[in-house]
């Protein structure tokens, strides 16, 4: 058992970014049993949770335009994503196979029209919380690890944010996979080490 100043996030490990989903990430159910190996040895986990209302604004079927590709929104560049994890849709749901009694906190994200949210802590305007940092710093909580989908995604911003707010921070890269868009891995490593996020 690790201290109790350790958290482990588990990050949008859901129906619609593993195989089959609507925005499906490559190896995205490969993750989901060493991660329920892993939940034991925390006393604080955390999970997040995509949770988009049907007419969310990062949907390219809002906009009349392809999937994957960009729009400026007013916080900056959005790429336009299918439309997924939709409100109590079962793509929303977690991976069945997930174990997700252990979670202390579940964290929504994406759930205001106008604005996507890929990391734990803030929406995608860096302004707007979630709260996690309060429930973090309320429990004593100094130190995160992350795990979950997708890398160069949700987990890349998590990451960073949670290392920008002064946690210290590691990504256990065989615990998560990635999208890899347009050389957006490679960057995200790239961004994450800048951040002072220790990838193992």
């Amino acid at each position: 058992m690790r201290p109790a100043n350790e958290a482990l996030l588990v990050i949008d490990v859901q129906n619609d970014f593993c195989p089959g989903g609507a925005l499906a990430v490559t190896g995205g159910d490969e993750i989901v049993d060493p991660i329920n190996a892993l939940l034991p040895e925390y006393q604080v986990r955390v999970f997040t949770q995509d949770w988009h209302p049907a007419d969310h604004l990062s949907f390219a079927s809002q906009h009349g335009a392809d999937p994957m590709t960009t729009t400026e929104m007013h916080y900056g560049t959005q790429v336009l994503w299918p439309d997924h994890c939709i409100i109590g849709s079962d793509g929303a749901a977690f991976h069945p196979g997930l174990e997700t009694d252990p979670a202390n906190l579940i964290i929504r994200k994406g759930f205001r029209r106008e604005i996507d949210s890929y990391s734990a802590f803030f929406e995608n305007d860096k302004m707007t919380p979630t709260g996690l940092e309060g429930y973090l710093r309320s429990r004593g909580v100094d130190t995160v690890a992350c795990v979950g989908l997708a890398t160069d995604f949700c987990v890349n911003y998590s990451a960073v944010d949670a290392a920008n707010l002064g946690f210290k921070v590691t990504v256990i890269e065989s615990l998560c996979r990635g999208i890899d868009f347009d050389g957006s891995l490679d960057a995200a490593r790239a961004g994450m080490r800048t951040a002072g996020v220790e990838l193992s």
